[in-house]
C-alpha cells in the first residue's frame, strides 16, 4: 500500500470530494463546494505533479500521510509548524495555478525569481531550492496528464492516485 491513496471524486452538482487514506488505514477528507468544487481538483493535481517531480517528501500530501488532517492546514500557528517542502510546493503550485488561469508559462529563472521575490516581501528565510527547466518541463507534463484523467472522470466516479514518499525520484 502506498503511503497515501489519493481519491477525487466527482460530484453530479458540480462540487468534489478529496479523501486521502494513508497506510495505517485511517483518513482525513475534505467536501469542496460550488466555486471550491471546480478550483480544487485541479489545485490538488497539481500539488500531486509539483511533490512528485520535485521529490518533496513533507509537502502537502506527505504532511497528510504523516497524520496531518485536511483541517490542519486552516489552524492558528500551523503557519509555523510548516516544513520549507510545504511552503515551496504551495509557492510553487501557486504559480501554475496562475499559469493555468492566464495561459503564460514561466520559465524557470522567473519561478526561482518569483519564489526568492515572495520570500523576501514576506520576511521568510532565503532557500537554496532551484527549479530547472526539465523539472518544469516534466511539471506540466504530469499534470496535463492528470487534467486529462480528471476530465475524463465521469460524475459520481472518482480518480485514484497513489503517492509513495519513498518512491519520489526528483526528475
Amino acid at each position: 500500500m502506498p503511503d497515501l491513496l489519493i481519491r477525487i471524486k466527482k460530484k453530479s452538482d458540480g462540487s468534489a470530494a478529496l479523501t486521502c487514506t494513508r497506510a495505517d488505514g485511517s483518513v482525513t477528507w475534505q467536501r469542496q463546494d460550488g466555486k471550491l468544487g471546480a478550483f480544487f481538483p485541479f489545485h490538488d493535481l497539481t500539488h500531486y505533479a509539483v511533490e512528485t517531480v520535485l521529490g518533496f517528501r513533507r509537502a502537502f500530501y506527505g504532511l497528510l500521510a504523516e497524520g496531518w488532517d485536511l483541517s490542519s492546514f486552516g489552524d492558528p500557528g500551523t503557519k509555523s509548524r510548516i516544513p520549507e517542502d510545504a511552503h515551496l510546493a504551495e509557492l510553487v503550485v501557486g504559480f501554475f495555478d496562475l499559469e493555468r488561469i492566464t495561459g503564460n508559462a514561466p520559465t524557470a529563472e522567473e519561478f526561482n525569481e518569483k519564489i526568492r521575490d515572495f520570500l523576501a516581501d514576506n520576511g521568510l528565510p532565503a532557500t537554496q531550492f532551484r527549479v530547472d527547466e526539465g523539472q518544469l518541463t516534466s511539471i506540466r507534463e504530469l499534470r496535463d496528464a492528470l487534467f486529462a484523467r480528471w476530465r475524463a472522470v465521469p460524475a459520481g466516479e472518482t480518480l485514484e492516485l497513489p503517492f509513495s514518499r519513498d518512491s519520489i525520484v526528483a526528475a
